[in-house]
């Protein structure tokens, strides 16, 4: 009966779509260019992509992977592509310099940084890291998130040492190399680390006085943005992590035929069950005061020079 129930849902779907008068008209083209090469993280585009959920919105998605991870949203600034995937203290310190960028939606909802240890009861706090070595990959506002969540837990900034170890933050901290890392996010890296015989111990910038943000954001050019093609955009984002939720399972596989050579792993399934509830349910709700809030913190921590009219770039479909 089940099986039956499940095959006639998917004919169902498919009528759906093949009836849909969007997908029937002259499709709206948009390229779409992600901040890293396909992960766990993009799963609701996938889904779309995959359910043809675009498609019954009158949209044809091109889905690009970044050459060089800095460039996506200054390529929307500049006319080139339709659409980013970004973050949303990015996208903060990208409008306060000027570039014409907006937020057209939400992907992840809830930060993924993280300060992480190795959870070997060496370290049990954020205030045990006095004297230790916390490894970084890129440099540049650590001073403003880590100094906060060490000032949260009676610490100095000064009370540790910063060290650059690039990309290769999980092997730094398995082998002792340093003591801490920040940036390791909460659905990959502590994975990583357990695939290697780790178990790692994970603290949250929001739990230790830094501001809650959206990890990440759908960005589009301020000047040239098609806000009826976005609403249909993020209404195809929206039915797609309803499915995911939903069918966890199913939409795990559909995710992984996207790419079965890079995407089917153990580290993608397991990062694919931490990332399930951090997904937007509602892509296109924005709480202004949220964005305001990270950006103030980012003009008292000199990140930014002047904190940005958020009417401006999050505008509402």
């Amino acid at each position: 009966m089940k099986r039956f129930t499940s095959k006639l849902f998917t004919l169902l779907a498919s009528s759906t779509l093949l009836l849909s008068p969007l997908s029937q008209a002259k499709q709206t083209e948009l390229t779409l260019m992600l901040d890293w090469f396909v992960n766990p993280n993009h799963g609701p585009i996938v889904i779309a992509q995959e359910r043809g959920l675009f498609e019954a919105q009158g949209l044809k998605v091109n889905i690009q992977e970044p050459a060089d991870p800095s460039v996506p949203a200054k390529l929307v600034a500049a006319n080139k592509i339709d659409l980013a995937v970004s973050y949303q203290p990015t996208l903060t310190i990208d409008v306060a310099a000027g570039l014409p960028l907006i937020r057209s939606g939400t992907l992840i909802s809830t930060p993924l940084n993280t300060l992480m240890v190795i959870d070997n009861g060496k370290i049990n706090s954020v205030a045990d890291l006095k004297g230790k070595k916390v490894g970084i990959a890129i440099a540049g506002n650590e001073e403003a998130t880590i100094g906060t969540m060490l000032r949260f837990s009676g610490l100095k900034f000064s009370d540790v040492e910063i060290i650059n170890v690039g990309w290769a933050l999980s092997s730094s901290v398995a082998s002792g190399k340093v003591d801490a890392i920040w940036g390791g996010l909460r659905n990959f890296e502590t994975n990583q680390l357990a695939l290697e015989g780790f178990k790692a111990k994970a603290f949250f910038p929001e739990e230790h006085g830094v501001p809650a943000y959206d990890e990440l954001v759908f960005v589009a050019n301020a000047n040239s943005y098609d806000a009826e093609a976005l609403k249909r955009f993020n209404s195809a984002i929206e039915l797609a992590t309803q499915y995911i939720v939903n069918h966890p399972e199913q939409a795990w596989k559909e995710f992984v035929a996207y790419n079965p050579d890079t995407l089917d792993n153990e580290l993608n399934r397991r990062a694919w069950e931490d990332t399930l509830t951090r997904f937007a349910l509602r892509p296109a709700a924005v709480d202004r005061q949220r964005y305001d809030n990270y950006a103030q913190f980012m003009f008292e921590n000199k990140i930014i020079n002047s904190v940005p009219n958020s009417a401006k770039y999050l505008p509402t479909f």
